[in-house]
């Protein structure tokens, strides 16, 4: 069971990797190409994660493939095949995928190169169509692999890895507006949730490169992309809050209890919206669930501005400067109940509009 599920943790590019490989090789040879060691060597460089950018890698590799074999027959036709022949045949095939700006076909080209020009026995024409056709075909081998084997699936991922980060930023919020987090862990944990906010951005690029193929789905899945990228700003905003309670939180604990106590308070609302709301996009809410239950005694933006400059006019001069700094934080408070208000707006017209579109699978990488 054990190597299960390490298998399954290998990654679905790493077994696609080998799968193209084991695949190149097994055409290579049922096609009686000889030396089929650079047909699995090809399909090495054409694996990518999502089918958008496997099209254009394997349009890349194709013309790095052709520029190393023609490079290599005319130096080979023109000046033999002598090591040092190769290697400025090597250099010239380089400057040219550089010139051409496709710098991720350099090393094809250059094994295509080393691979035709390594003999000259027989029909060096028909030897060298052999060998450029081997590398084409692990170009094509790994295309097809990423087309049919094992789809990627990011919409579970990025799902997956929105609400792990999010649930990261809400339960430091949580602990922080209660003054009961350990001040150098979250200065560490806040460096972590910033490298897990990168990754999410690279899922949701490599999400949107996946493409719909019947019309019915293409609007959908354009407003979905909307959706998503809604979310993403709406967690950057909670992050930000977070950042904004660590920084100031020896002026909080100035501030008047009372106000504290409604601070802490309207925070809470807000993150547990955030919460409902990813749950809501799932359908692990009803589309009917009204917010207002909990909405009716939390501050607006422009009444938290309010108590927030009334209670300063409270303070001596000394304390009211203290409490200006803070500012900020009310700012990026606000800020973020501006964002979640658009992302529940945002998920009721999409749900409204695309009832059978709104289910995800959600991915368990346990």
């Amino acid at each position: 069971m054990k190597g299960i599920i390490y298998f399954m943790k290998l990654g679905a590019r790493i077994i696609k990797t080998g799968v193209a490989i084991v695949l190149a090789l097994y055409l290579a040879e049922l096609l009686n190409l000889p030396s089929p060691a650079f047909a699995g060597i090809a399909a090495i460089f054409a694996i990518q994660p999502t089918i958008l950018r496997s099209y254009h890698t394997m349009i890349e590799q194709i013309q790095g493939n052709i520029i190393g074999a023609l490079v290599a027959v005319i130096f080979v036709l023109l000046f033999g095949n002598d090591i040092f022949i190769i290697g400025l045949a090597v250099i010239i095939v380089i400057t040219i995928n550089l010139r051409l700006k496709m710098d991720k076909t350099i090393v094809l080209s250059i094994v295509t190169v080393i691979a035709i020009m390594e003999s000259q026995q027989g029909a060096f024409l028909t030897f060298a169509f052999i060998r450029f056709s081997s590398v084409m075909l692990g170009i094509l081998s790994s295309f097809l692999v990423n087309l049919i084997f094992i789809p990627p699936k990011y919409e579970a991922k990025l799902y997956t890895q929105l609400s792990d980060v999010t649930e990261d930023i809400i339960k430091w919020i949580r602990i922080s507006s209660r003054h009961a987090s350990e001040h150098t862990l979250l200065k560490k944990d806040i460096s972590r949730i910033k490298d897990e906010l990168l990754r999410l951005e690279q899922i949701y690029s490599m999400y949107k490169e996946e493409r719909s193929y019947l019309k019915k789905h293409i609007q959908p899945k354009s407003r979905k992309f909307v959706v998503y990228r809604q979310m993403i700003v709406t967690t950057k905003k909670a992050f930000e809050t977070l950042k904004r309670i660590h920084k100031f939180e020896n002026e909080v604990n100035l501030m008047p209890e009372e106000f504290q106590s409604q601070l802490q308070h309207h925070v809470d609302r807000l993150i547990h919206k955030h919460e409902q709301l990813l749950l809501k996009h799932i359908g692990k809410i009803k589309t009917t669930t009204s917010f207002e239950e909990w909405n009716g005694d939390c501050f607006s933006r422009h009444e938290l501005l309010m108590v927030f400059f009334e209670q300063q006019q409270k303070l001596d001069r000394e304390h009211r400067d203290m409490f200006a700094r803070t500012v900020p934080l009310i700012s990026a408070i606000n800020e973020y109940d501006e964002q979640l208000e658009h992302l529940e707006k945002l998920i009721h017209s999409f749900q409204s509009f695309h009832k059978q579109e709104n289910h995800i699978t959600v991915e368990n990488e346990e």
